[in-house]
């Protein structure tokens, strides 16, 4: 599960052309353009299950390195689907948050920006009472603790893995929304970095814990935003993998994380 999750990336792409198919429809509607995250979402979450179905649960019990050269496969696939239906050029994304800006501190606030921070909390809230109170929570992390123990005390691992590609590909939509509001723009391979990213985060903040990640990707967005105001914006990216590999380096648990013994 931990293996093939950077592949969700690529979710945020598809969401956003989900979002930029169905706004013309809404328009003329004449109902809220921020209705398309309604249909994107189970779109992009059904989309996750047909991917798990056909690409990943042949593999289940392969090598590790089959389902990672898998999922880069997957990538280029879902990348090339999209330069092919919409094209490789960015698209525009309209602004569909019609809010006043907040002052905090005389720091004037976007409305993009506060209202991300506030579904982003929500949903990490949401997402780890989930994980940790509901059934499919415990098997999901059962199944990524010992996949073979969990299949002995009855769990499904498959449609327990099923699930987390389902609600990985789902806030991978809620993702797009956000990030395409932000930028106004989509285009093919936006999910490439964003999924790197996304893994940087998940390692910086501590693997398997999910307020970890979030404090991640808190912390690469400010040194993103340091690196591009005092040192250059070129290097914006670069800075983010050196972090990468300092923390592999010295604290491979993440910030968050846990030493795990292991006897071999």
């Amino acid at each position: 599960i931990r293996l093939i999750n950077f592949a969700h990336g690529d979710f945020v792409m598809i969401g956003a052309y989900i979002s930029i198919a169905v706004i013309p429809f809404l328009s003329a509607a004449g109902v809220p353009l921020w209705l398309c995250l309604l249909i994107s979402l189970p779109l992009c979450a059904f989309l996750g299950a047909v991917v798990e179905r056909l690409a990943y649960k042949p593999l289940r019990r392969s090598p590790k390195l089959s389902a990672l050269i898998t999922a880069i496969a997957v990538s280029i696939l879902l990348k090339n689907l999209a330069a092919l239906f919409f094209g490789s050029a960015p698209l525009p994304f309209p602004n569909m948050l019609d809010l006043p800006p907040i002052n905090l501190a005389g720091i004037s606030v976007s409305a993009v920006t506060w209202v991300t921070v506030t579904v982003s909390v929500a949903v990490m809230a949401a997402l780890e009472i989930f994980i940790r109170k509901s059934r499919t929570g415990l098997a999901m992390r059962a199944v990524s603790e010992n996949p073979d123990a969990a299949v002995l005390m009855g769990i499904n691992s498959d449609s327990t893995i099923r699930s987390t590609f389902v609600i990985g590909a789902a806030l991978a939509s809620i993702a797009s929304f956000f990030y395409c509001s932000s930028y106004a723009l989509a285009e093919p391979y936006m999910g490439t970095m964003l999924g790197l990213k996304a893994f940087i985060a998940a390692v910086l903040g501590g693997t398997g814990s999910i307020t970890g990640a979030m404090l991640g990707g808190i912390l690469i967005g400010i040194v993103e935003s340091f690196t591009k105001a005092y040192i250059s914006s070129q290097l914006s990216d670069a800075v983010v993998f050196v972090i990468l590999i300092l923390v592999l380096l010295i604290k491979p648990s993440g910030i968050m994380g846990k030493m795990q013994r292991e006897k071999v």
